[in-house]
């Protein structure tokens, strides 16, 4: 697959993928999986879900948290797939954009952690250098876009 990130929001029919940026106070929502890989919460839009539902559902299954400001989006890998099929059917294909986006969230819950999702082991209000640490081990992409939402949050 290729992929390019752009500031500019995708169209709404392109967005497979949505994952926020949710602001604890100060402080980034960070989960950490049972396979010891931190990452934000997000994931896979439903056939028929909107953004905002995404988020909400996503946000509840993964860090126990739900919006606590309107989403804001900060930017999208606009993606080309090169394999045969959409992940999903009713997925774009081969075109499609994973949305950015950041929020002011409160965790109020534990993790619901659907059977064919993530299982989530802990979920944590890092500080913004602190949650740059834990997610640089995936792609060091993720510091950048966590500085982005940050300064997306104070302007």
């Amino acid at each position: 697959m290729d992929a390019v990130f752009a500031v500019a929001p995708p169209p709404d029919e392109l967005v497979t993928n949505i994952h926020v940026v949710g602001f604890a106070g100060e402080r980034v929502v960070v989960c950490r999986d049972d396979r010891d890989h931190w990452f934000l919460p997000g994931g896979t839009r439903e056939e028929r879900e909107t953004i905002h539902d995404c988020v909400v559902r996503e946000l509840r299954e993964e860090a126990g948290a739900r919006l606590d400001s309107p989403l804001r989006w900060i930017g999208a890998h606009r993606c080309v797939c090169d394999r045969p099929a959409p992940y999903r059917p009713w997925q774009p294909h081969p075109d499609k954009a994973w949305l950015w986006c950041t929020a002011e969230v409160v965790i109020d819950s534990a993790p619901t952690c659907p059977a064919d999702g993530e299982q989530v082991v802990e979920v944590r209000a890092a500080s913004v250098a602190q949650a740059q640490r834990l997610l640089s081990g995936r792609s060091g992409w993720y510091a950048e876009l966590i500085e982005l939402a940050a300064e997306a949050r104070a302007s």
